[in-house]
């Protein structure tokens, strides 16, 4: 049985709080708002009960965030695309910010398994002077459970419209993009992580947040597979390819708090639920 589940995610500020409403059908819902870092700042967990998904499921995700609101949102665990035997697995998350709004988008890792047939789109829309930072890590099989992405396909879109698209379609039996060195380098897990302005941010806003990166790259192991750059004056992204998850995860969320830090003066906190 195939699941299609819907979730709509509205921030709003009420009373100098930033306040999360939302609407489900089906297996995905937000667990309690909470906020560590104050009212200004509101984190939710979204939660998929069935912890993954097969062949001929789709999760649609819709988010919104009014003036002047922030959330964060991350997730308990990994997203999980398990083997189909045909039809496809889709997942859809459609980010709007309005003008002023702030959001972190900042979900754990989609794991791959060999025979999954999935698709992972990611849209953001972002008003003037709306911003956001999120991330988006991806891995291929489990190489430490010794289960190998041997066959399937995965497609992963990430899209700023009329600004930005980074669009990759991933064949398990495409041995040149996994093992090249031109291309993943058997490298199994690929992650970038994301700054989107609605505004063209100024040049030195742009080079302070990519000198951060170069900083945390040129420190970390993963320093021959990793690189920032801003390919748009309302885009500066890091992408980093790494054996498994941890160390790539590692490096973004160091530099994620960097970027915190330089762009909206807000110390290092990192979701509860990692700590779990």
């Amino acid at each position: 049985m195939s699941w299609h589940a819907h979730l709509h995610l509205d921030y709003r500020q009420e009373a100098a709080r930033s306040v999360a409403r939302f609407r489900h059908d089906g297996p995905l819902r937000i667990l309690q708002s909470l906020y560590p870092e104050g009212d200004a700042i509101c984190h939710n967990v979204l939660v998929h009960p069935p912890g993954g998904l097969v062949g001929g499921d789709t999760l649609d995700i819709d988010i919104e965030a009014a003036d002047a609101s922030h959330g964060l949102i991350t997730t308990p665990g990994a997203s999980r695309f398990y083997r189909s035997e045909g039809e496809l697995a889709l997942q859809r998350t459609r980010i709007r910010l309005a003008k002023g709004a702030r959001l972190e988008w900042l979900p754990l890792e989609a794991i791959c398994y060999s025979g999954c047939r999935a698709e992972n789109r990611l849209t953001i829309e972002a008003e003037p002077g709306a911003e956001m930072i999120g991330w988006d890590v991806t891995a291929l099989g489990l190489p430490n459970a010794n289960q190998p992405f041997e066959r399937g396909t995965y497609l992963q879109h990430i899209e700023v419209p009329g600004v930005w698209l980074e669009r990759g379609r991933i064949d398990a039996a495409d041995q040149r993009l996994l093992q090249s060195p031109l291309g993943f380098g058997g490298h199994r897990c690929i992650a970038s992580l994301f700054f989107v302005s609605g505004t063209p941010a100024a040049r030195a806003r742009r080079e302070a947040l990519l000198g951060l990166a170069r900083t945390a790259i040129d420190a970390h192991g993963l320093q021959e597979s990793a690189g920032a750059t801003s390919p748009h004056a309302e885009i500066v992204v890091l992408r980093v390819l790494a054996p498994v998850v941890e160390p790539a995860m590692q490096l973004l969320r160091q530099v994620w708090q960097a970027w915190r830090a330089e762009l909206w003066q807000l110390p290092a906190s990192s979701p509860r639920i990692w700590a779990t």
